[in-house]
């Protein structure tokens, strides 16, 4: 689950992951599961996003604080409300 996958890969994969943060193995998988199996639905928790962000700083990683955020799909507009009323 994005973003977590997203920035995993970008670091190197889970193993690095839970090196860098200092917590276990199995932290980096579960971050990338849904809410509904016990995991975080695809979001790093916010206390490891500087240690991952150092990490990839000091070995030329593209990384940004954006890359922690989740994206939701932007909703449509409805057709009729971009049509233009007369009064």
């Amino acid at each position: 689950m994005e973003p977590a996958r997203t920035v995993i890969a970008r670091l190197g994969g889970e193993k690095i992951v839970s090196e860098i943060t200092g917590r276990a193995y199995t932290a980096p998988y579960r971050w990338q599961q849904p809410f509904e199996k016990g995991g975080t639905g695809g979001l790093i928790p916010q206390r490891l996003h500087v240690k991952l962000l150092d990490y990839a700083r000091a070995h030329c990683i593209e990384l940004s604080p954006a890359d922690f955020l989740p994206v939701h799909p932007q909703p449509s507009a409805p057709a009729a409300s971009l049509a233009t009323s007369e009064p």
